[in-house]
């Protein structure tokens, strides 16, 4: 930072970056591809009169990062100036002295690869036999850990550490005719000792017997429950029309909607940014910008966007953060087949396949799977369906909320419940 700063740099910001992964994948409990991975490098970013370059590398002497620095600043001189690139105002930056967010397992590189192999057999084991109409198996573990290291010339310098684990299943079986459903089921978790280890392999058995004998139903309105393993294709596209980028574009459709009711009574969102062992955690985001515990949705009503410092001064407003870190619903009192007891006559979505969502209107159209109901009951499979309609629509009907979010994820969003929903099939 100090040579780019003597050599030309107006500001200047530095990232290291170190981190592993591996990853045993196995085919009916044998071992089909195996993958381990380190790397390190270093990113820097010049502001250079006006102009501003962002430039990477792995070879990290000191001598070879002096021509690559310098290198780097006359390179930017040929760009084009852009006044809005500046580091964010100091006073904004994480300043330090939190508690340990305890994010990084001290086992993690202890585990020996002969346990890692075992877990992901033992993850197959529990499909493989079980049924006669079974054709493959696919199991895996993977895990990694990743170290930051960032200072800028105006006064932040933070670090980060952190690791994770995870175990995967995917059942495909014979199905009827022609068709062969396959289902998956994983458990993550960032401390090793804490990761799910057992049935994995059972449930994504469980969730491909329960798809024999998919058909369309009737096209028409259907009370539509999701649940928490894909309720995060719906929320996408609420949490992207937030960012600064899409709302400098006018490629929004929550564009001047700040503090404006926009969904259902029963969307609370909430921004948490530091909770300990929790996937997502952090005391800054990636500009160095401390984060705070913030309402994004609150009863329906927008309480904040997601834009950085270079978005915030083209449009002549205010910066927040750049992204949000963990993002937590606020939860009701039943679960999946509570909710599922409660509807007369929808459609539980367990998949989506496909489809797109116009990010300046919230227009959506998704093809799904998932089961009939009934009178409070699972009984037809269904499959080749789509689901379409309005983002602010669709989120305005919702009318209740499961208490089963995934807290492995960064998203913890429970099932939820939408009603008069479009599906088109037979």
């Amino acid at each position: 930072m100090d040579y780019a700063l003597k050599n030309g740099c107006q500001q200047a910001k530095v990232n290291l970056y170190a981190g592993s992964n591996s990853s045993f994948e196995l085919r009916d409990a044998k071992m089909d591809r195996l993958q381990q991975a380190s790397e390190n490098g270093l990113t820097i970013f010049l502001y250079v009169n006006g102009r501003y370059g962002t430039y990477s590398t792995n070879r990290l002497d000191k001598k070879e990062l002096e021509t690559f620095i310098k290198n780097g600043i006359d390179s930017t001189r040929y760009l084009a100036k852009d006044e809005a690139r500046v580091l964010p105002d100091a006073s904004r930056y994480y300043k330090g002295g939190s508690p340990d967010l305890k994010l990084l397992d001290a086992k993690f590189s202890s585990i020996r690869p002969d346990d890692k192999v075992a877990l992901a057999k033992a993850v197959a084991e529990e499909a493989l036999g079980r049924d006669a109409r079974i054709i493959s198996v696919s199991s895996s573990y993977s895990d990694g850990d990743n170290f930051g290291y960032r200072i800028t010339s105006n006064g932040f310098e933070g670090e980060t550490k952190s690791s994770w684990y995870s175990l995967y299943a995917e059942v495909a079986i014979k199905g009827e005719g022609e068709a062969r459903p396959s289902a998956g089921w994983y458990e993550s978790s960032l401390y090793f000792d804490k990761l799910v280890k057992e049935g994995v392999g059972q449930k994504a058995l469980e969730r491909v017997l329960r798809k024999v004998g998919q058909r369309k139903a009737k096209s028409g309105k259907y009370t539509m429950v999701v649940d928490p393993m894909n309720v995060s294709q719906l929320l996408s596209p609420l949490v992207d029309a937030l960012y600064g980028s899409s709302l400098q574009q006018k490629n929004s459709f929550l564009l001047d909607k700040l503090n404006e009711k926009v969904l259902a009574d029963k969307m609370t969102l909430i921004d948490e940014p530091h909770l300990q062992q929790a996937s997502g955690a952090r005391y800054f985001d990636s500009e160095g910008v401390a984060t705070e515990r913030r309402p994004v949705f609150e009863n329906g009503v927008l309480k904040t966007y997601f834009i950085d410092t270079y978005n915030a001064r083209k449009m002549g407003v205010s910066p927040t953060i750049n992204s949000p870190s963990i993002l937590v619903m606020q939860t009701g009192l039943k679960d999946l087949d509570g909710l599922v007891a409660g509807v007369d006559h929808g459609i539980l979505v367990t998949g989506f396949n496909g489809g797109n969502c116009n990010s300046s209107t919230g227009d959506f159209s998704y093809g799904i799977e998932g089961f009939l109901i009934e009178n409070g009951k699972l009984t037809q499979p269904v499959s080749e369906m789509n689901v379409t309609g309005n983002m602010l629509t669709l989120w305005s009907s919702l009318s209740e909320t499961g208490n089963d979010p995934r807290l492995s994820s960064s998203w913890r969003i429970p099932s939820l419940v939408f009603e008069g929903v479009d599906f088109s099939g037979l």
